[in-house]
C-alpha cells in the first residue's frame, strides 16, 4: 500500500542562467534558456512516483501547449492524471526562475493553478479516501488547502502540508494536516510571535523544518532532533524541497520510521541538486538505496 493523492500546482519552469542578477533598471547577458518541468505539486508527484510511489495527480492546467506538456511529463513518469482538469479560459501556470550565484530567485504565474478549489477536490474525492496520504502545497488558494486538511482529517486520511512558498496559514485548521514540513523562512510566517525551536519541539514529530543543508529537525521528547544532510557539491538547488517531501511521504507510506524517512528525504534532496531543473535531477529508489549504501 503506497498510494499517494498529491493536489497542487503545476507549472512550466523558465529558467535563465547568468553570471549574476541584474540590479533594478540594468539588462544583462545572460548565458542559457531552459523551458522544464515545474510546480511544487507536480515536482513531488513526480518525486514519489520515480521512488515507487503509486502517485494520483489532482490540479488544473490551461488549454495550451504548456498544459498538454506537463499532463504528458506526468504520464511518462507513470502519475495517473484522470484528475487533472483542463481548463479553457485560462492559461497554465509558469515560474520564471533566475540562476545566478550559486541560488535561484523565482518569480510564480499562477493561471489554471489558482483555479483549483473545492469542486476539483470534491470530483477527485474517489482516489483522495483511498489514499494513504494526501500531499498539498501553497501553491494552490488558501481556502482550497483549508478544505482538503479540515475533509481530510474527518475522514482519518493523513495529510502532508508543504507550507511553500510562505502564506499566513490559520493554526486552527493547520495543525489538523499529519506532517508539515516548512523551511526556517516558512515555519516563521506560520508561527510569527513564537520561537521557532519552541515550536517545533512542541509539535513533537508533526512539524519537520528543513534546514538546508544542515538537515531536518523535529521535536523529540522534549529536545530539537536533527536529522544531518548530506554533503555535496550543488549545481541547481530548484525543486530539492519537492524532492525531499516526495521521498519522505514515500518512505512513510512504506512503513519507514520518520528518522528513517527523513534521512531517506535527505539523501533524495541531496542528489537532486546535483544537476539543473526541479524534476530532471530527482533520483529513482535504485539511485538512493545506492547513494544511502555508499554514505554508511
Amino acid at each position: 500500500m503506497n498510494r499517494i493523492v498529491v493536489i497542487g500546482s503545476c507549472n512550466m519552469d523558465i529558467t535563465v542562467l547568468a553570471d549574476k542578477r541584474p540590479t533594478a533598471g540594468e539588462t544583462i547577458l545572460g548565458n542559457e534558456l531552459h523551458i522544464a518541468h515545474g510546480g511544487k505539486g507536480a515536482n513531488q508527484a513526480v518525486a514519489a512516483a520515480r521512488l515507487g510511489a503509486e502517485v494520483t495527480m489532482v490540479g488544473c492546467v490551461g488549454n495550451d501547449a504548456y498544459g498538454e506538456m506537463i499532463r504528458t511529463n506526468l504520464i511518462n513518469n507513470h502519475i495517473n492524471v484522470d484528475y487533472l482538469v483542463t481548463l479553457h479560459d485560462v492559461t497554465t501556470g509558469t515560474a520564471h526562475i533566475t540562476l545566478a550565484e550559486g541560488d535561484n530567485s523565482i518569480i510564480v504565474i499562477p493561471g489554471a493553478n489558482a483555479r483549483v478549489d473545492e469542486n476539483i477536490v470534491d470530483n477527485a474525492w474517489p482516489a483522495i479516501e483511498s489514499a494513504d496520504l494526501v500531499m498539498v502545497q501553497n501553491e494552490i488558494p488558501v481556502p482550497t488547502i483549508e478544505y482538503i486538511v479540515k475533509r481530510c482529517h474527518a475522514a482519518h486520511i493523513k495529510v502532508l502540508l508543504n507550507p511553500a512558498p510562505a502564506a499566513d496559514l490559520n493554526p486552527d485548521w493547520l495543525e489538523l494536516a499529519t506532517y508539515i514540513t516548512p523551511n526556517e523562512h516558512e515555519l516563521s510566517a506560520l508561527y510569527p510571535s513564537q520561537d521557532t525551536t519552541e515550536t517545533v519541539i512542541a509539535h513533537n514529530g508533526q512539524i519537520i523544518v528543513t534546514l538546508g543543508n544542515k538537515g531536518v529537525g523535529y521535536g523529540a521528547d522534549g529536545e530539537l532532533r536533527i536529522i544531518p544532510g548530506f554533503s555535496v557539491k550543488p549545481v541547481d538547488t530548484t525543486g530539492a524541497g519537492d524532492t525531499f517531501n516526495g521521498a519522505f511521504a514515500t518512505a512513510i507510506v512504506n512503513g519507514e520510521s520518520l528518522d528513517s524517512a527523513l534521512r531517506y528525504g535527505n539523501a533524495a534532496a541531496a542528489l537532486s541538486i546535483q544537476a539543473l531543473g526541479a524534476q530532471e535531477g530527482m533520483p529513482t529508489a535504485e539511485q538512493v538505496s545506492a547513494f544511502l549504501a555508499d554514505a554508511t
